[in-house]
């Protein structure tokens, strides 16, 4: 009789078995082992498991044996992931809005697959995705990878780049149409970041001369193309750490030096926004001053009025007129 050729795989069909089966809390028997070989047609004595167990933990499997009465009950106690680790990583998912529904519920399906079938379950029970605002771009995977795959080959990328407005024309709704006048933005991508539960791409206009930002799930038709990035020293010494603590909300401006002049009970914030580490001037009236780089926008102004009369912008003078001209135009409306 032919033997089975799964016979060779058997120390992979034991390493599957604890890797599905057993956790901290759930352990197998080598009579449970045996079992399970046998419906892969692999035949098992209980001495080759327990030499096997023992390949397996010279391997680096954390495998624990223990006691229940008379019986011995076999574990694999650790992994690369923690069950509070998978949570967390299943959370983002969840929560993003970035991420379809459809890949949402994909990949939350593979992140449990890191831990055993029982915790799996549990962890599955809190999930709920269903009736969260998500996204509804499918291409979501492969517009990473092609702007991945530029940024590394150091080549441009061309892209449609959609916009939604109100149709003021026969049914009144929202509809999706093409900036840049329906053609295609060449550009030169520089980095990928979050923001604001978005996912966006740094890219650089060369006939702009600046950098702009584009929301990822509303690039369409993403390709990488032979022609080379460009190569300007100002924007290849960029710098995504210090870049996105001058954007606000992922809307560009003229970058400028400001100050700003903080009540003390807004230390937390100044410390989420700019870091912990931001250099600071303290004053006896329980204020305290902040230096750093902005780029001005409606969105920088609106971050600082959001804040009332516990927040000033002391200089430049530049900053100081556009956040009263920001002003005008809001109060001008009411």
């Amino acid at each position: 009789m032919a033997k089975n050729p799964k016979q060779k795989q058997k120390l992979l069909y034991i390493m599957k078995f604890f890797l599905e089966k057993t956790d901290e809390e759930y352990g197998v028997t080598v009579a449970d082992i045996i079992e399970y070989l046998s419906e892969y047609g692999i035949e098992a004595e209980r001495k080759s498991i327990y030499s096997d167990i023992e390949c397996l933990r010279d391997f680096g499997m954390d495998i624990v044996k223990s006691k229940v009465g008379k019986i011995s009950l076999f574990s694999l106690v650790s992994r690369d992931f923690t069950t509070e680790e998978i949570k967390l990583l299943i959370d983002a998912v969840q929560s993003s809005k970035f991420i379809t529904l459809k890949k949402s519920r994909e990949l939350i399906r593979k992140i449990e697959g890191l831990t055993s079938e029982n915790q799996a379950k549990e962890l599955h029970r809190q999930v709920i995705v269903a009736n969260r605002v998500k996204n509804s771009n499918e291409d979501i995977y492969r517009n990473i990878d092609s702007i991945n795959r530029a940024i590394n080959n150091k080549r441009k990328i061309s892209f449609y780049y959609n916009m939604w407005q109100v149709s003021r024309t026969g049914a009144r709704k929202i509809v999706k149409v093409r900036r840049h006048d329906g053609a295609r933005y060449l550009l030169t991508p520089k980095a990928l970041t979050w923001d604001d539960e978005n996912y966006y791409l740094i890219a650089y206009d060369k006939d702009a001369d600046m950098l702009k930002h584009f929301r990822v799930d509303k690039m369409e038709s993403i390709e990488v193309e032979d022609e080379r990035a460009d190569s300007v020293k100002s924007v290849d010494k960029f710098d995504l750490a210090v870049y996105t603590k001058q954007v606000f909300g992922m809307y560009g401006g003229e970058t400028v030096s400001v100050k700003l002049r903080f009540d003390d009970s807004l230390i937390g914030v100044v410390a989420d926004r700019f870091s912990d580490k931001v250099f600071i001037m303290p004053h006896s009236d329980g204020t305290f001053t902040v230096g750093t780089e902005v780029m001005l926008s409606p969105q920088f102004y609106g971050w600082v009025f959001s804040f009332g009369d516990k927040v000033r912008i002391v200089s430049p003078k530049s900053a100081k007129e556009g956040f009263k001209e920001y002003l005008d135009r809001v109060t001008t409306i009411y």
